[in-house]
Protein backbone atom coordinates (compact mmCIF):
# COMPACT_ATOMS: atom_id res chain seq x y z
CA UNK A 1 0.00 0.00 0.00
CA UNK A 2 2.79 2.41 0.90
CA UNK A 3 4.59 1.75 -2.37
CA UNK A 4 1.37 2.34 -4.26
CA UNK A 5 0.91 5.73 -2.57
CA UNK A 6 4.48 6.74 -3.28
CA UNK A 7 4.20 5.67 -6.91
CA UNK A 8 0.96 7.62 -7.30
CA UNK A 9 2.51 10.73 -5.78
CA UNK A 10 5.57 10.53 -8.04
CA UNK A 11 3.24 10.26 -11.03
CA UNK A 12 1.27 13.32 -9.86
CA UNK A 13 4.43 15.37 -9.46
CA UNK A 14 5.78 14.26 -12.81
CA UNK A 15 2.62 15.31 -14.59
CA UNK A 16 2.37 18.61 -12.75
CA UNK A 17 5.98 19.74 -12.67
CA UNK A 18 5.92 21.49 -16.03
CA UNK A 19 3.31 24.03 -14.95
CA UNK A 20 2.42 26.66 -15.77
CA UNK A 21 2.49 24.91 -19.16
CA UNK A 22 -1.12 23.79 -18.99
CA UNK A 23 -2.67 25.82 -21.75
CA UNK A 24 -2.67 25.49 -25.53
CA UNK A 25 1.05 26.32 -25.64
CA UNK A 26 2.01 23.37 -23.41
CA UNK A 27 5.56 22.14 -23.83
CA UNK A 28 5.99 18.88 -25.71
CA UNK A 29 9.56 18.16 -24.64
CA UNK A 30 11.47 18.68 -21.42
CA UNK A 31 15.24 18.36 -21.40
CA UNK A 32 16.93 18.04 -18.00
CA UNK A 33 20.65 18.76 -17.61
CA UNK A 34 22.82 17.88 -14.57
CA UNK A 35 21.87 20.21 -11.69
CA UNK A 36 24.14 23.06 -10.66
CA UNK A 37 24.70 24.23 -7.11
CA UNK A 38 21.55 26.13 -6.16
CA UNK A 39 23.34 28.74 -4.09
CA UNK A 40 25.80 29.60 -6.84
CA UNK A 41 23.03 29.70 -9.44
CA UNK A 42 20.95 32.02 -7.26
CA UNK A 43 23.82 34.53 -7.15
CA UNK A 44 24.01 34.51 -10.94
CA UNK A 45 20.23 34.77 -11.34
CA UNK A 46 20.01 37.67 -8.89
CA UNK A 47 22.55 39.65 -10.93
CA UNK A 48 20.57 39.04 -14.12
CA UNK A 49 17.26 40.07 -12.56
CA UNK A 50 18.67 43.24 -11.01
CA UNK A 51 20.24 44.17 -14.32
CA UNK A 52 16.87 43.68 -16.02
CA UNK A 53 15.11 45.89 -13.47
CA UNK A 54 17.70 48.63 -13.91
CA UNK A 55 17.22 48.74 -17.70
CA UNK A 56 13.45 48.45 -18.08
CA UNK A 57 10.44 50.65 -17.36
CA UNK A 58 6.68 50.14 -17.50
CA UNK A 59 3.64 52.26 -18.39
CA UNK A 60 2.71 53.12 -14.80
CA UNK A 61 0.12 55.74 -15.77
CA UNK A 62 -2.14 52.96 -17.08
CA UNK A 63 -2.57 51.51 -13.58
CA UNK A 64 -4.27 54.15 -11.47
CA UNK A 65 -7.87 52.87 -11.32
CA UNK A 66 -8.19 49.51 -9.49
CA UNK A 67 -11.53 48.86 -11.18
CA UNK A 68 -9.99 48.80 -14.65
CA UNK A 69 -6.53 47.34 -14.02
CA UNK A 70 -5.48 44.47 -16.25
CA UNK A 71 -1.98 43.17 -16.84
CA UNK A 72 -2.93 42.74 -20.48
CA UNK A 73 -2.38 46.51 -20.64
CA UNK A 74 1.11 46.22 -19.16
CA UNK A 75 4.00 47.20 -21.42
CA UNK A 76 7.58 46.74 -20.21
CA UNK A 77 10.16 48.53 -22.35
CA UNK A 78 13.94 48.47 -22.37
CA UNK A 79 15.81 51.75 -22.04
CA UNK A 80 17.52 52.96 -25.18
CA UNK A 81 21.31 53.05 -25.36
CA UNK A 82 21.33 56.77 -24.57
CA UNK A 83 18.44 56.76 -22.09
CA UNK A 84 18.81 56.86 -18.31
CA UNK A 85 15.29 57.84 -17.28
CA UNK A 86 11.83 56.55 -18.14
CA UNK A 87 9.62 58.81 -20.29
CA UNK A 88 6.62 60.65 -18.85
CA UNK A 89 3.86 58.31 -17.73
CA UNK A 90 6.33 55.50 -17.21
CA UNK A 91 8.41 54.29 -14.26
CA UNK A 92 11.79 52.60 -14.12
CA UNK A 93 11.49 49.23 -12.42
CA UNK A 94 14.61 49.86 -10.34
CA UNK A 95 13.37 53.16 -8.91
CA UNK A 96 13.06 53.06 -5.10
CA UNK A 97 9.85 51.46 -3.87
CA UNK A 98 8.66 50.28 -7.27
CA UNK A 99 9.30 46.56 -6.90
CA UNK A 100 9.27 44.61 -3.64
CA UNK A 101 12.25 42.46 -2.75
CA UNK A 102 11.28 39.13 -1.19
CA UNK A 103 13.46 36.41 0.31
CA UNK A 104 12.29 32.84 0.84
CA UNK A 105 14.02 29.57 1.70
CA UNK A 106 13.36 26.79 -0.80
CA UNK A 107 15.28 23.56 -1.25
CA UNK A 108 17.71 24.65 1.49
CA UNK A 109 18.57 27.80 -0.47
CA UNK A 110 17.69 31.45 0.31
CA UNK A 111 16.13 32.86 -2.85
CA UNK A 112 15.58 36.52 -3.64
CA UNK A 113 12.74 37.38 -6.00
CA UNK A 114 10.85 40.54 -6.89
CA UNK A 115 7.22 41.64 -7.18
CA UNK A 116 5.71 44.59 -9.02
CA UNK A 117 2.39 45.04 -7.20
CA UNK A 118 0.01 46.71 -9.64
CA UNK A 119 -3.04 46.10 -7.44
CA UNK A 120 -3.51 44.22 -4.18
CA UNK A 121 -7.11 43.26 -4.92
CA UNK A 122 -10.11 43.78 -2.65
CA UNK A 123 -11.63 40.33 -2.67
CA UNK A 124 -12.03 38.60 0.66
CA UNK A 125 -9.83 35.64 -0.26
CA UNK A 126 -6.18 34.94 -0.89
CA UNK A 127 -5.05 31.50 -2.09
CA UNK A 128 -2.83 29.25 -0.03
CA UNK A 129 -0.01 27.21 -1.57
CA UNK A 130 -2.44 24.28 -2.06
CA UNK A 131 -5.53 25.96 -3.55
CA UNK A 132 -6.98 26.26 -7.02
CA UNK A 133 -6.75 29.62 -8.75
CA UNK A 134 -8.46 31.25 -11.70
CA UNK A 135 -5.75 33.43 -13.15
CA UNK A 136 -4.83 35.16 -16.39
CA UNK A 137 -1.12 35.37 -17.09
CA UNK A 138 1.70 35.80 -19.53
CA UNK A 139 5.17 34.35 -19.06
CA UNK A 140 8.20 35.87 -20.75
CA UNK A 141 11.98 35.75 -20.64
CA UNK A 142 14.44 38.51 -19.76
CA UNK A 143 14.59 39.16 -23.51
CA UNK A 144 10.84 39.90 -23.35
CA UNK A 145 10.04 36.81 -25.44
CA UNK A 146 6.63 35.36 -24.50
CA UNK A 147 6.70 31.60 -23.90
CA UNK A 148 3.25 30.99 -22.42
CA UNK A 149 -0.02 32.80 -21.76
CA UNK A 150 -3.66 32.49 -20.79
CA UNK A 151 -5.98 35.29 -21.84
CA UNK A 152 -9.39 33.94 -20.74
CA UNK A 153 -10.92 31.90 -17.94
CA UNK A 154 -12.76 29.33 -20.03
CA UNK A 155 -10.54 26.46 -18.93
CA UNK A 156 -10.21 24.78 -15.54
CA UNK A 157 -8.46 26.54 -12.66
CA UNK A 158 -4.82 25.82 -11.88
CA UNK A 159 -3.91 23.74 -8.84
CA UNK A 160 -1.05 25.62 -7.19
CA UNK A 161 0.63 22.45 -5.88
CA UNK A 162 1.29 21.45 -9.49
CA UNK A 163 2.88 24.77 -10.43
CA UNK A 164 6.42 26.06 -10.14
CA UNK A 165 7.48 27.16 -6.63
CA UNK A 166 7.41 30.87 -7.48
CA UNK A 167 3.66 30.80 -8.07
CA UNK A 168 3.04 29.14 -4.70
CA UNK A 169 5.11 31.87 -3.04
CA UNK A 170 3.71 34.92 -4.87
CA UNK A 171 -0.02 34.41 -5.44
CA UNK A 172 -0.87 33.97 -1.71
CA UNK A 173 0.36 37.56 -1.26
CA UNK A 174 -2.52 38.91 -3.38
CA UNK A 175 -6.30 39.03 -3.04
CA UNK A 176 -8.91 37.84 -5.48
CA UNK A 177 -11.36 40.09 -7.33
CA UNK A 178 -13.78 42.21 -5.33
CA UNK A 179 -16.58 41.10 -7.64
CA UNK A 180 -17.06 39.30 -10.92
CA UNK A 181 -19.88 38.42 -13.29
CA UNK A 182 -19.96 35.34 -15.54
CA UNK A 183 -21.38 36.31 -18.91
CA UNK A 184 -23.40 34.02 -21.13
CA UNK A 185 -20.66 33.86 -23.76
CA UNK A 186 -18.16 32.25 -21.37
CA UNK A 187 -16.31 35.47 -20.56
CA UNK A 188 -16.00 36.94 -17.07
CA UNK A 189 -16.13 40.59 -16.03
CA UNK A 190 -14.29 41.36 -12.80
CA UNK A 191 -13.10 44.40 -10.87
CA UNK A 192 -10.47 45.26 -8.29
CA UNK A 193 -8.54 41.98 -8.45
CA UNK A 194 -4.97 41.17 -7.51
CA UNK A 195 -2.59 42.05 -10.32
CA UNK A 196 1.16 42.07 -10.51
CA UNK A 197 4.40 40.84 -12.01
CA UNK A 198 6.77 38.28 -10.49
CA UNK A 199 10.46 38.24 -11.39
CA UNK A 200 11.74 34.77 -10.54
CA UNK A 201 15.20 33.20 -10.32
CA UNK A 202 15.50 29.83 -12.00
CA UNK A 203 15.45 28.06 -8.62
CA UNK A 204 11.85 29.17 -8.10
CA UNK A 205 10.98 28.38 -11.71
CA UNK A 206 12.15 25.44 -13.86
CA UNK A 207 15.77 25.39 -12.58
CA UNK A 208 17.69 22.71 -14.57
CA UNK A 209 14.77 21.84 -16.86
CA UNK A 210 14.65 23.23 -20.37
CA UNK A 211 11.19 23.59 -21.91
CA UNK A 212 9.94 25.22 -25.07
CA UNK A 213 11.00 28.85 -25.04
CA UNK A 214 12.95 28.63 -21.77
CA UNK A 215 16.53 27.47 -21.33
CA UNK A 216 17.86 25.64 -18.28
CA UNK A 217 18.83 27.92 -15.38
CA UNK A 218 16.96 30.85 -16.88
CA UNK A 219 15.24 33.49 -14.73
CA UNK A 220 11.74 34.25 -15.97
CA UNK A 221 8.91 36.74 -15.50
CA UNK A 222 5.15 36.30 -15.16
CA UNK A 223 2.50 39.00 -15.18
CA UNK A 224 -0.79 37.83 -13.70
CA UNK A 225 -4.38 38.74 -12.83
CA UNK A 226 -5.72 36.76 -9.86
CA UNK A 227 -9.50 36.45 -10.18
CA UNK A 228 -10.78 33.66 -7.91
CA UNK A 229 -9.56 30.91 -5.61
CA UNK A 230 -11.12 27.72 -4.22
CA UNK A 231 -9.93 25.67 -1.28
CA UNK A 232 -8.50 22.21 -1.94
CA UNK A 233 -8.75 18.97 0.02
CA UNK A 234 -6.58 16.76 -2.19
CA UNK A 235 -6.92 13.55 -0.20
CA UNK A 236 -10.59 13.98 0.77
CA UNK A 237 -9.88 13.62 4.48
CA UNK A 238 -12.03 16.56 5.53
CA UNK A 239 -9.04 18.80 6.25
CA UNK A 240 -8.13 21.60 3.81
CA UNK A 241 -4.80 20.78 2.21
CA UNK A 242 -3.11 23.95 3.45
CA UNK A 243 -3.83 22.97 7.08
CA UNK A 244 -1.92 19.70 6.74
CA UNK A 245 1.39 21.41 7.16
CA UNK A 246 3.61 20.24 10.02
CA UNK A 247 3.54 22.67 12.97
CA UNK A 248 6.81 24.05 14.28
CA UNK A 249 7.47 25.20 17.83
CA UNK A 250 5.26 28.23 17.18
CA UNK A 251 2.61 26.26 15.33
CA UNK A 252 0.14 26.00 18.21
CA UNK A 253 -1.41 28.99 19.93
CA UNK A 254 -4.40 29.28 22.25
CA UNK A 255 -5.48 25.69 21.62
CA UNK A 256 -5.73 26.21 17.88
CA UNK A 257 -3.62 24.77 15.09
CA UNK A 258 -1.99 27.73 13.32
CA UNK A 259 -0.22 27.34 9.99
CA UNK A 260 2.85 29.56 9.95
CA UNK A 261 3.10 30.48 6.28
CA UNK A 262 6.59 31.92 6.76
CA UNK A 263 7.73 28.37 7.47
CA UNK A 264 6.39 26.91 4.23
CA UNK A 265 9.85 26.57 2.74
CA UNK A 266 9.20 23.36 0.83
CA UNK A 267 5.65 22.06 0.87
CA UNK A 268 6.67 18.63 -0.36
CA UNK A 269 8.49 18.02 2.95
CA UNK A 270 5.27 18.15 4.98
CA UNK A 271 5.12 14.37 5.40
CA UNK A 272 4.38 13.24 8.96
CA UNK A 273 4.83 9.50 8.51
CA UNK A 274 7.76 9.68 6.08
CA UNK A 275 6.10 7.55 3.43
CA UNK A 276 7.06 9.94 0.61
CA UNK A 277 3.53 11.35 0.25
CA UNK A 278 2.80 14.90 1.53
CA UNK A 279 0.07 15.04 4.15
CA UNK A 280 -2.34 16.76 1.81
CA UNK A 281 -2.15 13.78 -0.59
CA UNK A 282 -2.16 11.21 2.23
CA UNK A 283 -5.45 9.91 3.69
CA UNK A 284 -3.52 8.66 6.76
CA UNK A 285 -1.08 11.47 7.53
CA UNK A 286 0.60 9.94 10.56
CA UNK A 287 0.65 6.32 9.33
CA UNK A 288 -1.10 4.95 12.44
CA UNK A 289 -3.63 2.91 10.46
CA UNK A 290 -6.47 5.27 11.30
CA UNK A 291 -7.71 7.42 8.39
CA UNK A 292 -7.18 11.09 9.11
CA UNK A 293 -10.87 11.80 8.69
CA UNK A 294 -11.61 9.54 11.71
CA UNK A 295 -9.19 11.25 14.09
CA UNK A 296 -11.59 13.93 15.28
CA UNK A 297 -12.63 14.01 18.93
CA UNK A 298 -14.41 17.36 18.86
CA UNK A 299 -18.15 17.90 18.79
CA UNK A 300 -17.76 20.63 16.22
CA UNK A 301 -16.41 18.10 13.72
CA UNK A 302 -13.28 20.11 13.01
CA UNK A 303 -10.10 17.98 13.17
CA UNK A 304 -7.94 21.10 12.97
CA UNK A 305 -8.99 22.01 16.54
CA UNK A 306 -8.13 18.55 17.89
CA UNK A 307 -4.96 19.30 19.83
CA UNK A 308 -3.50 16.60 22.10
CA UNK A 309 -1.34 17.04 25.17
CA UNK A 310 1.78 17.39 23.03
CA UNK A 311 0.25 20.32 21.18
CA UNK A 312 -0.16 18.39 17.94
CA UNK A 313 -3.43 17.59 16.14
CA UNK A 314 -4.31 13.89 16.26
CA UNK A 315 -4.17 13.58 12.49
CA UNK A 316 -0.48 14.54 12.55
CA UNK A 317 0.38 12.57 15.68
CA UNK A 318 1.51 8.94 15.22
CA UNK A 319 1.15 8.33 18.99
CA UNK A 320 -2.51 9.33 19.15
CA UNK A 321 -4.81 6.27 18.94
CA UNK A 322 -8.18 7.56 20.20
CA UNK A 323 -10.65 8.21 17.44
CA UNK A 324 -14.28 8.40 16.52
CA UNK A 325 -15.66 6.54 13.51
CA UNK A 326 -17.83 8.83 11.44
Amino acid sequence: MRLRKVTLFILILTLGFISCKKDDNAAEDIVVVPPRDRGEQQIADKALLLDYLSKHYYNSSAFTDPNTISTQDLVITKLGDDETDAPDGHTLLSDPGVVETKIVDFADTPYEYYILRLNQGEGGDSPTFADNVDVLYEGFTLDNEVFDSRVNLEKAPFDLVSLIPGWRKVLPQFNTAQSFVENGDGTVDYINHGAGVMFLPSGLAYFSSSIAGIGAYEPIIFKFDLIRTTENDHDGDGIPSFQEDLPDENGVKDGEFIVNFEDLTDEYDDDTDGDGVPNYFDADDDGDGIPTINEDLNEDGDPTNDIGKNGMPNYLDPEETEFVIK
